[in-house]
C-alpha cells in the first residue's frame, strides 16, 4: 500500500473550521475504491496544525486519487486557507492495513 502522512499548517483564522473546509475533499477521497483510509487529527502542540494520515491500495489507486476531479478542485481551493505548503512523508509499505502495537498490548 501507499502510506502517506502530511502536516497542514492552517491560517489561524481558519483553523477551527478546517474540518468543514476540507469536508468535501475528505468525503470524496474516502469514497474512492482504492482509498484504505483518510483521517485527520489536530495537533496537540499547535492548534493551527492538522495531520493527515492516508493510505491507498496501490500505485493505481494513488494515481486515480491524484487524477480525480476532487483532487484538482482541492488544489485550486485549499491553498488559500494554508499558512505554508503542506509537508509530507510518502512510503510504500508491504501490508494492507494496520498492525497491532505489541509493546502496548491490551490484555
Amino acid at each position: 500500500m501507499i502510506f502517506i502522512t502530511a502536516k497542514f499548517l492552517v491560517r489561524p483564522e481558519h483553523a477551527d473550521r478546517w474540518p468543514e473546509i476540507a469536508r468535501d475533499f475528505t468525503e470524496a477521497t474516502r469514497a474512492e475504491p482504492g482509498c484504505l483510509w483518510y483521517d485527520w487529527a489536530r495537533s496537540l502542540d499547535d492548534p493551527n496544525e492538522y495531520v493527515l494520515v492516508e493510505a491507498f491500495r496501490d500505485d493505481d489507486a494513488g494515481a486515480a486519487h491524484v487524477g480525480s476531479e476532487h483532487f484538482r478542485a482541492a488544489r485550486r481551493e485549499l491553498p488559500r486557507y494554508l499558512a505554508e505548503t503542506p509537508r509530507i512523508v510518502n512510503a510504500k509499505v508491504d501490508q494492507d492495513g494496520w498492525s497491532e502495537l505489541g509493546e502496548l498490548a491490551v490484555e
